[in-house]
């Protein structure tokens, strides 16, 4: 092995656990999911006070693209934030992530009313993540 080749592995090694690093700093928890049933559709995807507390949520969307029209957080505290959002996901791909607001931040729901993103025979899938 060159001194060239023996560097470029050392970096390669070094920036993927960097890499894995961050994304376990980062503290993603699953917290539910849902599927769209038919061309629009409504859900309330419960989390549970036993998860915690979170500062942030988002959205993994899988086979089919989601196009979302309104999400609302209930919190433990009987609270509730709406979060405009108004965008398309496209499968295999996430949401922007959503910082939620206040001290209460115990999440007890979430609901989601959202289509299905084209003319797709399967049900696309959503998977509700929290960031601690």
């Amino acid at each position: 092995m060159t001194r060239l080749n023996f560097l470029r592995a050392i970096v390669s090694i070094s920036l993927l656990e960097a890499r894995s690093f961050a994304q376990r700093r980062d503290n993603w928890e699953r917290l539910g999911d849902a599927h769209v049933d038919g061309g629009r559709d409504h859900d309330e995807i419960s989390v549970g006070s036993g998860k915690g507390e979170f500062r942030a949520i988002r959205f993994y969307v899988q086979d089919g693209a989601i196009e979302f029209e309104r999400v609302v957080v209930h919190f433990r505290n009987g609270s509730s934030t709406p979060i405009p959002m108004r965008a398309r996901v496209p499968s295999g791909q996430q949401s922007r992530v959503i910082d939620l607001p206040g001290r209460e931040r115990v999440i007890s729901s979430v609901e989601v009313w959202y289509a299905k993103g084209s003319r797709n025979p399967k049900r696309p899938q959503l998977v509700l993540f929290g960031l601690h």
